[in-house]
């Protein structure tokens, strides 16, 4: 075991600007210190008045913040030794296996929030009238809080112009569906989202390959396979593109847009990993309202747990939308929106969209170095990187990495067709701590240079 770091009391601790009582802040910029392996596994804290002075807030504040990194595991106290950092990857069942597979965030939400969102949504949930059965599109006021969520962090809309949804994936079922009659080819990238092309085959539509650069997708080859197919539906993340990774400028996404407008195309619009936007810019539903089918969730942002999210179609399709909602699913749980929205209210979707995006930086830099790329397109953070490669070499790489226990999503799971479609996604933030994820990383890159093993 560690003990206390000499020249640690040197650290000046800086509370976030988030919004929150003063020991939440505390408790994030403490846990951003870990992250950031100022502290590390083993290491004891300063004692309560050492971090008080650092932090320039009172013993009792201070208290209250180790508490809360208490009760989620990422400290423990020792009576008569002092606090000191949990070595969070003894997981309990943990099988050996390091899984960059799964591409979804760490639970990070503050146990106090947490409580405090749960026992709001509990009481709104036994007020709603009929148990929320009446309201398929989630209740008004469900939505006036998405919508000051979505106004607050990424575009305007209102109450009015969205249907709640059970997460972007039904949202991109929907849209897709309600774009049928229009057109059954959906233009995209080489490599997309294997959610998309799983609601695109259920729905007997064939997905085109498009070319793509490290800016997004080409809108020469847009124009390109639009013209050549005559579909009339584009499907795009324009945000840490899953699984390619790159964001679109502003400028990028006016070329799309004019092929779109040349072909009287529609837009499906999957802005998951708007947190991580760094580039900012009109989305494509503020460029082109009636143009685009934008979908939003609270899974990559603030919490998997709750498959809840939004679908902002053309003002003449919501109708014809909610219909199809009724028909499938009635509505989205009306509690789990109650919930959604009340961790909104309180504040922990900003908190945790400043952890998030600090720690996707530091692992995107570990990922970068370790396997020694020249450049990564969201230096910035993303919660996934793309390793371009032919599609056989992709499938190699994965079984072999499989073989020394470390886990990748099967490469043709993203691979809809063309030569730039090929490619293994790494899920950066995966795993639960930054050692695994390098000792992942070394594994993959120890393959990269052995010719022996991946020739094809």
């Amino acid at each position: 075991m560690r003990g206390y770091v000499r020249g640690a009391q040197a650290i000046r601790i800086q509370l976030p600007d988030v919004p929150g009582a003063l020991h939440e802040r505390l408790a994030v910029a403490v846990e951003q210190l870990i992250s950031e392996r100022r502290y590390q596994p083993g290491d004891r804290l300063p004692t309560h008045r050492e971090l008080a002075r650092q932090a320039g807030v009172a013993i009792g504040t201070v208290t209250k913040a180790l508490e809360l990194l208490n009760g989620r595991g990422i400290l423990r106290g020792e009576v008569g030794r002092g606090t000191f950092v949990n070595d969070i990857r003894i997981v309990p069942g943990n099988s050996g296996t390091i899984d960059l597979a799964v591409n979804g965030p760490p639970q990070v939400i503050p146990e106090e929030k947490f409580r405090e969102a749960a026992e709001r949504a509990m009481h709104r949930s036994l007020a709603l009238p009929h148990g929320g059965y009446a309201a398929q599109r989630g209740t008004a006021e469900q939505r006036r809080s998405f919508a000051a969520w979505l106004t607050r962090t990424r575009l305007q809309l209102d109450e009015n112009q969205m249907i709640a949804t059970v997460g972007v994936q039904h949202g991109i079922y929907l849209a897709f569906q309600d774009l049928r009659a229009t057109s059954r080819h959906i233009a995209t990238e080489g490599a997309t989202y294997p959610g998309a092309i799983a609601a695109a085959k259920a729905l007997d539509m064939e997905m085109l390959p498009v070319l793509h650069d490290s800016g997004g997708i080409d809108p020469d080859d847009l124009d390109r396979v639009l013209g050549a197919s005559g579909a009339k539906v584009i499907y795009l993340t324009p945000v840490c593109h899953n699984p390619i990774g790159f964001e679109m400028s502003e400028e990028r996404r006016r070329a799309v847009l004019a092929i779109a407008e040349k072909h009287d195309a529609r837009i499906v619009e999957d802005d998951i990993y708007s947190v991580y936007a760094a580039k900012g810019g009109p989305t494509f539903k503020e460029l082109a309202p009636s143009r685009t089918y934008y979908l939003n969730s609270i899974s990559k942002c603030l919490t998997p747990l709750l498959r809840v999210g939004i679908i902002a179609p053309p003002a003449d399709r919501i109708g014809s939308i909610a219909k199809a909602v009724g028909a499938v699913v009635w509505g989205a749980s009306p509690h789990g929106l109650e919930l959604a929205c009340a961790l909104i209210e309180v504040g922990a979707d900003t908190i945790v969209a400043a952890i998030l995006r600090s720690e996707a930086k530091a692992r995107v830099q570990l990922a970068q170095r370790v396997l020694a790329l020249d450049s990564v397109p969201m230096p910035d953070g993303a919660p996934h990187l793309w390793l371009p490669m032919p599609v056989v070499q992709a499938g190699k790489l994965a079984r072999l990495s499989s073989e020394r226990g470390v886990r990748l999503t099967p490469p043709d799971a993203s691979f809809v067709g063309g030569e730039s479609g090929g490619g293994i996604r790494l899920s950066v933030m995966a795993t639960t701590n930054r050692d695994d994820l390098e000792k992942a990383l070394r594994t993959i890159a120890a393959l990269l240079i052995e010719p022996d093993e991946m020739i094809i």
